[in-house]
């Protein structure tokens, strides 16, 4: 088993601010945690490279229509090598208008974190669709437990 990452809360609170800046609709947000030449491949296969690309793409992806809410559960933060970081993690999308996450778009984020200075940064993070096709059991235990944290958050 591998031991969980030493600077764990930092590459937790990357993520964190990730979805925040998401949530927020706010393209500088969602890219103010990426490395300089780092790296986002959206739900759809979409390909941004950029901390600035990314900040110029999302603000005009959220300006020109709405988009879902993510609600997110952490996996895993585990230490791939010297300065560099993998976070897996489950996350739903409530679409826009309503108030529950719809199975249908769950996601796997994948971050790779890389410390720079001291501080960390997001190199790449992919979203990959989770529909779980051969196993619709998973798919509806996600369903629940994002649903649970809907609840708590209210």
């Amino acid at each position: 088993m591998t031991s969980a990452h030493p600077h764990d809360t930092s590459i937790r609170a990357l993520y964190a601010a990730f979805l925040d800046g998401w949530n927020r609709r706010s393209g500088a947000a969602v890219a103010s945690g990426f490395a300089d030449d780092g790296d986002m491949v959206g739900y759809d296969g979409t390909h941004h490279h950029g901390r600035l690309a990314i900040a110029a793409d999302f603000r005009q992806i959220f300006g020109g229509h709405q988009t879902a809410t993510y609600v997110a559960v952490i996996r895993s933060v585990r230490p791939v090598a010297q300065g560099v970081a993998v976070l897996l993690a489950h996350a739903g999308m409530i679409p826009p208008g309503t108030t529950d996450v719809d199975p249908r778009f769950h996601t796997v984020h994948t971050l790779v974190a890389v410390e720079e200075g001291g501080r960390w940064r997001i190199s790449l993070l992919q979203a990959t669709p989770a529909a779980w096709h051969q196993h619709p059991e998973a798919r509806e235990a996600l369903t629940s437990e994002l649903r649970g944290l809907l609840a708590t958050a209210t």
